[in-house]
């Protein structure tokens, strides 16, 4: 069974009542728009993870903050990961019910908050965020959350980003988060940030017949990207 949480605050609350509004996007799996954002952020993760010596993951203790249904912990596992060395961490039950009822039985799952993450210092050799900060609007909670996730990185670990870069101009829950902002998150830290995901309410427009010639092509112009992908490290591992 996941460990409790500490006594949440004011921010954690509007995070579950926001996410608790939230609908889930049905996806479909075939749907080209789906198909070529996964295929180009798989490439370019695992090609990122190459670059920093990453690539062997089973490894690696790995540590999703905010991990939700598990989607990013499949992904590790599949790419080499130990699931017996893998945690994640969610603020929603019903999330980590639904995570551990899909990945492997050697997975741990942790109901908590990233602001306060209950593991002892250095904990991990890598950590991962995808979309976390840019669903935290108080710059307070996200400034405990990064010194948190600094705190239980190993001195040579690394934390894996995947977040928006953009205001959500229809999302008032969310906020973007852009180079600046993330430097000052974590200060000092070495910073590999490439921008990727071609805009999805873009992608989801294209002809189905014409996806193969310009999901490429548009994807290359760095103003419909929307999102960072990166390795970031501490002054200690860098």
């Amino acid at each position: 069974m996941p460990d409790s949480p500490r006594a949440p605050d004011a921010a954690h609350e509007r995070l579950r009542d926001a996410y608790a509004r939230r609908q889930v996007v049905a996806y479909a799996w075939h749907a080209p728009s789906h198909v070529y954002i996964i295929q180009e952020r798989v490439r370019m993760t695992m090609a990122m993870l190459r670059a920093h010596g990453l690539g062997n993951l089973a490894e690696l203790r790995i540590l999703d903050v905010g991990c939700g249904q598990g989607y990013w912990v499949r992904e590790l596992i599949q790419w080499g990961a130990d699931p017996g060395r893998v945690t994640g961490v969610d603020l929603l039950q019903e999330r980590l019910d639904t995570a551990a009822r899909l990945s492997p039985a050697a997975t741990r799952w942790v109901l908590g908050s990233g602001a306060d993450l209950p593991f002892p210092d250095g904990s991990f050799d890598l950590v991962l965020q995808s979309t976390v900060f840019s669903s935290v609007l108080e710059r307070e909670v996200r400034d405990r959350i990064a010194r948190e996730i600094g705190r239980v990185l190993a001195p040579a670990g690394a934390l894996l980003w995947y977040d928006f870069t953009y205001d959500n101009p229809r999302n008032p829950d969310v906020t973007g988060m852009p180079r600046g902002e993330i430097r000052r998150l974590f200060p000092g830290w070495a910073m590999d940030l490439r921008r990727v995901t071609l805009a999805p309410p873009i992608a989801r427009r294209l002809p189905v017949f014409l996806y193969p010639l310009l999901y490429p092509v548009l994807s290359a112009l760095r103003f419909l990207r929307t999102h960072y992908l990166g390795i970031l490290r501490s002054p200690a591992g860098a």
